[in-house]
């Protein structure tokens, strides 16, 4: 029995971190309607991105590392059909007890 309880609180420690990075839902629409990475990035560096670390592409969003116009290093989300900024999802917090 202990090892069962065992196992659900390391599972649990293990899923929660994750659960807390999930990428946010940037579009339904399909990938064919998406703008082309070109567009996105000469959108990106419009926006004031630059040096771009890691460009990559999510089931839902285009997605950078990077630094913004005051060279702070950041990670952004980006609405392929739109090409505007996405805010990343945060989990819920519970309530203080």
């Amino acid at each position: 029995m202990r090892s069962i309880a065992f196992s659900l609180v390391l599972a649990g420690a293990v899923i929660v971190p994750l659960a807390a990075h999930a990428n946010p839902t940037c579009t339904t629409e399909p990938k064919a309607k998406w703008m082309s990475e070109e567009a996105i990035k000469a959108r990106i560096a419009a926006l004031g991105y630059h040096q771009i670390r890691s460009f990559k592409t999510t089931e839902s969003c285009y997605e950078i590392y990077g630094s913004d116009k005051d060279n702070k290093l950041v990670e952004v989300y980006f609405n392929p059909i739109t090409g505007d900024i996405v805010p990343p999802e945060l989990p819920a917090v519970p309530p203080a007890k």
